[in-house]
């Protein structure tokens, strides 16, 4: 065997090659073949194992998508409730199976739609939730014991957690009917994205607040999604988004455990997000590797003995960093491409980027075509009719062990730092994030790597699509709605709860059943975060350059 190889390497040689380099988005070079001599003996029931089977490299279900597809979402959430709600409705229409909620960035940073900071931004990005008259609005006539609901909030994720809770308790509904995902990452957020609130330890206290009371009330729910995702939007490669996402689940388990908690009552509702970029084959490896890494850890290091605390189940979206504000009808494409090796990885559940959202938040057509997107893929490619159909390519088998070994050199990076909250503070992750990103940038900038549409094959002329637009009195009529609901609230019954909540966090106990009664209330998000920060304090960060 080895000496064919040789012959054909002499031949391959021997030939021109076109001009590189021959590398993946995250700049790893590959070689033009890959034949047995690349990779390490694998021992099938070791490595790979049949899906549904530890260590579930191949699928966390032994039937996959012949079992069930994964659900399709499509992340939405704009104006106000009321808009939203209408969305959400269309998309529902359409065959979504699950929703996925956009939060305005006051609602993100804690802040309640009057306040001076929030000024211009409300309903911009998201939708603005400010209590929960706001979050009763946002699910009318949407029966949340019949649909599976993710929400993409991280510091203030108690807060609107508790909303949705009480919201379903005023349709009639109980906790324990509950499905769907709060993202509930902090950590992520002092490594790529920045949208904190309070410092690292309280927002683990909260985090790991919310397992203990997700055990006991609100079991089908997952009470976080570690998100690679954001890490990948803020320049990292495929590696660094899987072992920086890996460690921030491995510190949450950590936490879980400090806080008292057996790791198999928590463990097995963690799910993670990650981002699904243009580089196919890496994509596929990226997701394989994680499965392995995620179950060895949790088996051997952490003890779980549950099998469902050793599955690591994912939410995949499309990468929004390779989307162009160039040709952006180029941007279907892009996306297709990413949706199908999130599939081929082995994703439970998916979001598709819209053509658009590199320059306004999408429009209703184009949402049609990022969701008909998923349904072609599902329902006209075949590719769901086999499970894991790529294991045994030396290709994908080395990309996948070449995951793996990076990360677990990561890891070990990261445990001389003190662990993720030693990394934090010595800005290794952001450091790590900008090198990598610079050289990207580098690369597209000298043509090493082509963009289609932006560095070659390039248009000219102005774009010329749609765009949403947000009606600046939307802010105004959020305004206006927040200020007759607290006027029309008993506000003696709020200062009481709020007085508790405060109390609460002075002290040890589990804060989710005094947030839940500021909820219920009508106490605002921004009031319940200002008493927080009373006891809590704010983060700041010392910035890198």
């Amino acid at each position: 065997m080895r000496n064919n190889f040789l012959r054909w390497k002499a031949n391959y040689d021997a030939q021109k090659e076109r001009k590189g380099p021959f590398i993946t988005v995250s700049s790893v070079p590959l070689d033009p073949l890959y034949a047995p001599g690349h990779m390490a003996e694998i021992d099938y029931e070791k490595d790979l194992g049949n899906p549904g089977e530890y260590p579930y490299t191949r699928g966390v279900r032994s039937n996959m998508y012949r079992g069930r597809l994964w659900t399709m979402r499509q992340f939405a959430g704009f104006a106000t409730a009321k808009e939203s709600n209408e969305r959400y409705k269309f998309l529902l229409g359409q065959g979504q199976t699950g929703l996925s909620v956009a939060f305005d960035m006051p609602t993100i940073m804690g802040y309640d739609s009057d306040h001076l900071r929030a000024y211009g931004e409300v309903g911009r990005v998201g939708v603005a939730i400010d209590s929960l008259a706001d979050m009763e609005i946002l699910f009318e006539g949407i029966p949340l014991d019949k649909v599976s609901t993710s929400m993409t909030i991280n510091a203030p994720a108690s807060i609107i957690w508790s909303m949705y809770i009480v919201a379903a308790e005023k349709q009639g509904v109980a906790a324990n009917k509950l499905t769907g995902t709060i993202q509930n990452d902090i950590l992520k957020e002092y490594i790529a994205q920045k949208s904190w609130i309070f410092p690292p330890e309280p927002s683990l206290r909260l985090i790991t607040d919310i397992f203990g009371y997700a055990k006991e009330n609100v079991p089908k729910w997952n009470t976080i999604s570690i998100s690679g995702y954001h890490i990948r939007e803020a320049g990292a490669t495929a590696l660094q988004e899987l072992a920086f996402t890996l460690a921030d689940g491995f510190a949450y388990v950590e936490a879980g455990i400090k806080a008292g908690l057996d790791v198999d009552d928590f463990a097995p509702r963690l799910s993670f997000f990650f981002n699904s970029h243009t580089d196919f084959f890496e994509e596929i490896a990226k997701y394989r590797a994680a499965r392995r890494i995620w179950a060895r850890h949790m088996k051997e290091k952490y003890g779980a003995k549950k099998e469902e605390s050793l599955l690591l189940r994912f939410h995949t979206q499309t990468a929004g960093c390779s989307l162009t504000g160039q040709q952006p009808e180029n941007n279907i494409v892009r996306t297709a491409y990413q949706a199908m090796a999130a599939v081929l990885g082995g994703t439970q559940s998916l979001h598709t980027n819209s053509m658009d959202e590199v320059l306004a938040l999408p429009t209703q057509k184009s949402v049609q075509i990022a969701l008909r997107t998923q349904q072609v893929l599902a329902y006209e490619t075949g590719v769901v009719n086999t499970i894991d159909p790529l294991a045994g390519s030396y290709f994908v088998e080395t990309l996948t062990q070449q995951m793996e070994e990076g990360a677990e050199e990561y890891f070990r990076k990261i445990d001389e730092l003190g662990g993720v909250l030693g990394g934090i503070r010595e800005n290794f992750f952001q450091q790590e994030i900008a090198d990598a990103a610079y050289r990207y940038q580098q690369e597209i900038e000298s043509k090493d790597r082509i963009i289609v549409g932006v560095n070659e094959f390039v248009n000219e002329g102005k774009v010329e699509i749609e765009l949403l637009k947000i009606d600046p009195e939307i802010e105004k009529s959020q305004i206006c709605a927040l200020q007759a609901m607290k006027q029309g609230r008993d506000n003696l019954r709020v200062q009481t709860t709020l007085t508790d909540l405060k109390e609460a966090a002075q002290e040890s106990g589990n804060l989710i059943p005094k947030i839940i009664d500021a909820v219920r209330a009508y106490a605002t998000e921004g009031e319940m975060i200002a008493v927080l920060k009373e006891v809590f304090g704010e983060y700041r960060e010392q910035a890198v350059f």
